[in-house]
């Protein structure tokens, strides 16, 4: 099966003139002649796709049905919004193992075991910088001996805090440690701190 493209339309050819060594005849008007060479252009490729759905001016196509989107935002946030926000105890980690990470960084950041800046994000601003204020106590001052910490004592007199206490070792020397957490943005953060 051979397929044969119609040649494109062509403007009609003028009339041949006459040689010009021929004289033209009395009362006949000059005439031009013309050469015309056929070009074939590249015609579109014919479209395979399903043919769209005409649609007569004024009428609409069908719509799917609505459906309603997520509630927009509020433009405006109140002042509340932003900062730190209480979270009650279902919603926050065990008291006892949170407490015992604070404890063990803060002696070990206090004995030069580590940098004093880890406990920074578990803590109140206020009492870091006093921790980072304060002058190194002479327990400290024992080399590279561990920090052991002995079990932690809970107590949670409230919803979202709990007071913690734990007896410290270290170069043989006991210390008593105890804190208060408070639940803030869904994590303990310690607001006060007390070593013996």
């Amino acid at each position: 099966m051979t397929a044969s493209a119609a040649p494109a339309p062509t403007a009609p050819a003028p009339a041949p003139a006459p040689a010009p060594s021929a004289p033209a005849p009395a009362g006949a008007s000059p005439v031009r002649s013309f050469h015309l060479t056929v070009v074939h252009t590249p015609q579109p490729p014919a479209c395979d796709g399903p043919a769209l759905p005409l649609v007569r001016r004024g009428i609409a196509p069908p719509r799917a049905p609505h459906r309603p989107g997520p509630r927009p935002r509020e433009r405006h946030q109140r002042l509340a919004d932003f900062g730190p926000t209480w979270s009650g105890r279902g919603d926050l980690p065990d008291p006892g193992l949170a407490g015992r990470r604070l404890f063990l960084l803060v002696l070990e950041g206090l004995a030069g075991l580590r940098p004093l800046a880890q406990v920074q994000a578990l803590t109140a601003p206020n009492l870091y910088a006093g921790l980072a204020a304060r002058p190194r106590p002479a327990w400290c001052s024992g080399g590279t001996a561990p920090v052991l910490l002995g079990p932690v004592h809970v107590c949670e007199p409230v919803d979202g805090v709990a007071e913690i206490s734990a007896v410290a070792r270290r170069s043989g020397r006991a210390h008593a440690v105890a804190a208060r957490l408070e639940g803030l943005d869904g994590r303990w953060r310690c607001t006060a701190l007390q070593i013996g």
